[in-house]
């Protein structure tokens, strides 16, 4: 009999091994009060190291939004969006939680390397915190959006409540981004300085700052490209059910939701498959 079938017929394994997919979530799963206090105290430390606390958390996003919409509000003239103002805060503010997601999924793991060497657990655990951290970051970014957009003059109405499945797909599309980045990282660690370059591209081809059908109106075709886009049409979604004039197309909810799974799915597994790998020196 080998050592490996007399390991087996004891149950005994080796340290390290990654688990199959099921047990991989079970023990995730098992670990959600860990991940979320993890996730909470990371947001109250954030909190404690500025002098304004909580108020960066809106403060930051609310001065990017300004400074943006200034610049690209010139700079754009008639052909800007209807309510830009309002348009610009959507965009910013919803983008900043993607954002934060992929950097933040992409150091997840090479961020917490102590950790890592240190103690065994699912190091699905690490991106599930950034993300969850972000969520609750998120939470009094979108109060403050509401009470930006009804000071500039968006009427409140049921419509609103719509961002609530909405946050939820993109929570699950942001998901799948950071677990991607977050193995990629591990393995390439000069992509953490790829990603501002990444993400800045992303940030000025997503229709943060700009409508489409107005910008793009002379190149038909590629008005349709943005028809699959994930960014692009969840914040047409946001704007569609926020905006007093905004409108969408019903088949967006059904566009980012494939991509949110898709996502997630491909994030899932190709996290999974590296989990040997992490916390080893390189």
């Amino acid at each position: 009999m080998t050592v490996a079938e007399e390991a087996d017929k004891y149950g005994l394994h080796r340290v390290g091994a990654r688990p199959t997919l099921a047990s991989y979530l079970r023990q995730t799963w098992e670990r959600r009060e860990f991940i979320y206090e993890l996730a909470k105290a990371r947001v109250q430390k954030q909190n404690q190291q500025n002098r304004l606390g909580m108020i960066w958390v809106v403060l930051k996003p609310t001065l990017n939004a300004i400074m943006y919409g200034v610049i690209f509000g010139v700079l754009q003239g008639n052909k800007a969006a209807e309510d830009f103002p309002v348009f610009v805060v959507i965009g910013v503010f919803l983008f900043e939680f993607f954002t934060s997601s992929m950097n933040g999924g992409a150091k997840s793991i090479t961020g917490n390397q102590a950790l890592v060497q240190s103690l065994s657990f699912p190091r699905l655990s690490l991106p599930v915190a950034q993300i969850t951290q972000n969520l609750l970051t998120l939470m009094p970014m979108v109060l403050v959006m509401f009470i930006y957009s009804m000071i500039l003059g968006t009427t409140p109405k049921w419509t609103w409540f719509g961002i609530i499945p909405l946050i939820a797909i993109f929570t699950v599309f942001n998901m799948g981004v950071a677990l991607i980045c977050a193995r990629i990282t591990v393995h390439v660690r000069d992509f953490t300085q790829i990603l501002p370059l990444v993400t800045r591209m992303l940030f000025y081809t997503s229709g943060v700052l700009f409508s489409v059908d107005r910008i793009l109106n002379e190149w038909p075709w590629l008005v349709r490209v943005f028809d699959f886009h994930p960014l692009y049409q969840t914040l047409q979604l946001a704007r569609g059910m926020i905006m007093n004039n905004a409108e969408y197309e019903p088949i967006a909810w059904l566009v980012v939701s494939i991509w949110a799974v898709v996502a997630l799915a491909f994030g899932l597994i190709f996290f999974w498959k590296a989990e040997e790998r992490y916390g080893r020196a390189n």
